[in-house]
Order: structure tokens, then sequence, then C-alpha cells
């Protein structure tokens, strides 16, 4: 069962023409006389853009904007402390900071955002009621697995959110916004799609051309596609190949995973169990290390009681191997037919064993 964290600023349209901006703001528990400001952020560096003084529980702030920009309303005092998210641009902005979940509404771009905003927060409200609920050490098994199911249904519908905010907005501001911070959310098909609708205006950006080579290497080595081969050298510093396993009539998994990753050293027992009952019977894997000294390597290898052929360049994150087939995140897999046709991605655990069983037994 996923948590849902809360996600702002998801979603917006196009900037309004306009003689600038104006902020007109309401926040509960300030001081009269304190300053409230109005803040960028550049990764976790803060630059106050603007102050205003809260009288009688309000503020205001005045500008122009260009074009849409993600910005923060931020206060603090010694008994209070709040923040928002919302989009500056040209028009008028109204704010209010007065309740669990804040709103910016009145120009285009804010009011599509709090349309999308309030889904999002009911979704984490209901996640956090059927949190308290699980956390009843008395549940039934009935009980529990109901309520599990809904909050995986939760967890869907938030996603879907995310999802088709990001589809809608692809071709303005906000959604480059959105495909850049929430781009994980996303399957290989959605994020193509997503990324082709992105005007050429935004190719300069770093983060969007980063995805968009992302999502070619994932769609060239996605479900359905037959495998891209490699070469890489065994852990003696031999030359091997993806192809002196994939494609010569037995179904391979390729394996990537590190010594120094946890996850992967908590997935490999399952790993083992797989390959040991399934060698035999047509079963192969190769395993992919984003080690980076032989070393390691080797000691995990032998740690971890891997016996199926083993791969790596030494290079980390930078292993060509991981580049070609748009690995971003460890362990992941890559489930390879006997005809060479790649059939499933990143199988773990009980899922992986049900699929090798399914095809194999």
């Amino acid at each position: 069962m996923k948590k849902i964290i809360y996600v702002g600023a998801l979603i917006a349209l196009t900037a309004c023409n306009g003689n600038g901006y104006t902020i007109k703001g309401e926040i509960s528990d300030a001081n009269n006389g304190d300053s409230i400001f109005l803040v960028e952020m550049n990764g976790r560096q803060m630059t106050n853009q603007q102050s205003a003084v809260i009288n009688d529980g309000k503020f205001q702030f005045k500008g122009e904007q260009s074009t849409p920009v993600l910005r923060y309303i931020m206060y603090q005092n010694n008994e209070n402390d709040q923040s928002m998210e919302f989009f500056l641009e040209n028009g008028t902005i109204n704010v209010k900071m007065d309740t669990d979940y804040p709103s910016a509404t009145g120009t285009p771009c804010n009011d599509a955002y709090q349309k999308v905003r309030d889904k999002l927060n009911q979704y984490a409200a209901d996640m956090s009621d059927l949190y308290d609920k699980l956390s009843d050490e008395n549940l039934g098994n009935d009980v529990r697995a109901s309520l599990e199911k809904q909050s995986n249904e939760l967890d869907q519908h938030f996603i879907n959110a995310i999802v088709e905010g990001t589809r809608d907005n692809a071709t303005n501001e906000v959604g480059v916004y959105m495909l850049k911070n929430f781009y994980y959310y996303m399957d290989t098909p959605q994020l193509a799609e997503i990324v082709n609708l992105v005007p050429d205006k935004f190719a300069s950006d770093e983060a969007i051309s980063t995805i968009k080579q992302q999502v070619n290497k994932l769609t060239a080595t996605a479900v359905g596609q037959k495998f891209t081969d490699f070469e890489l050298k065994d852990p003696e510093g031999n030359p091997i190949k993806l192809s002196d396993y994939a494609g010569k009539g037995k179904v391979v998994l390729v394996d990537f995973w590190a010594s120094w990753c946890g996850p992967c050293r908590q997935e490999m027992p399952n790993v083992v169990k797989v390959y040991n009952q399934y060698k035999d019977k047509g079963f192969e894997i190769v395993g992919v290390s984003l080690d980076q000294t032989a070393d390691a390597w080797k000691k995990g290898i032998a740690d971890l009681d891997i016996t199926w052929p083993q791969m790596s360049d030494l290079k980390y994150w930078q292993c060509e191997a991981a580049a070609i087939y748009g690995v971003s995140a460890i362990p992941h897999t890559v489930l390879i037919d006997k005809d060479g046709t790649i059939i499933e991605r990143n199988l773990r655990g009980e899922k992986l064993y049900e699929r090798i069983a399914e095809l194999l037994d």
C-alpha cells in the first residue's frame, strides 16, 4: 500500500493578459504589523521577491509577471508557520491561507489549478481517514482487506488526477512544470503521449530534454519490443553480451541491481528462489550491476548467493546498459521471452515468481 503525499501546485493554464497582478490575501492567526513574503524557490534556495504588512488578517502584493510561474507565500512567527504555493500571473489573485487546504483563485491559471487541487485534497483527506482506521490492531482480516482495497483505489485516483492534469496542460508552462516534477507517476505510454504534446519552445529546458531522452529509450525497450543488445564485462573482465543469452530459446530476466542497493539485497532471495526452481526448465537470468568497484561487486555476488551470469561496466548510474533501458531506479527487471521479445518490466517478488511459473510450468 503506497502512501499518498499531498502534491501542491499541480495545474494551471496560460497567462492572462492584463496590467499586472494584484494578490489579495487572507490569513488567520497572524499578528497585525507582521510581514508576509512572496517567495521564489530554486531547489532549496529561497529568495524573497516582495514583502507585505498584515493588517486585520489581510495582505496585498502587486507587480507584473510576463508568464505564469510557481511561487510561494510564506508567513512565520514564534507561534505560527504558514506557507502556500500558487501560480503567479497577471490579474487579481484571491488567496486564502486560513484553512487546512489553502486556495488561490480569481485568474484563469489559479482557477484551473484550484479545481484539481480540491480533488487531490479530498483524496488526501480520505486516505488519511483510511490510515487512521487501518491503525486499529483489532481489525478483522476481511475489514482490513476491504480498507486496503479502498486505499489502493484512492491511490490510483490520486495518480490519475496528476497524469490528467499534466496531459491537459502539456502545451503551457504549468504542464511543463508538472512533467518535470511528477513524471515518475506516469508509465511509459503516458509519458510518451505527454512529451509529444510539449511545444518546441520548451525544448531548451534541460529537465524536459532529459525526460524526452528517457522516454525515447523507454519506448524503444518497452513491452512488445525486441530486446536491445549491449556488451559489458563479466567479473573476470571478459566481454559478455545480452545476446549471448536472450533470443536463444530461453526466457531471460535482465536484473539491474548493485551491491550497495538495500532494496536490491532485500529482493535478491526472491530472485534466487525463482532461479533455482526454473533454471533447468528454460529460464536464465543476466545480472547487470551498477557497482563502482569490482571488489564490491564480487563480494555482493558471493554474499547473496548469485549463481547466474553477471555483467557490469562499473560506471555506477552512468551504466551504459541502464541508459539503454531507461533504468532510473533499482532493482529493476526486464523479462524477455524465448524469441527475444520484451514481455514484462519491473517484476519483483511474488509477481515475478507467478509470471515465470505461468511461462514455464
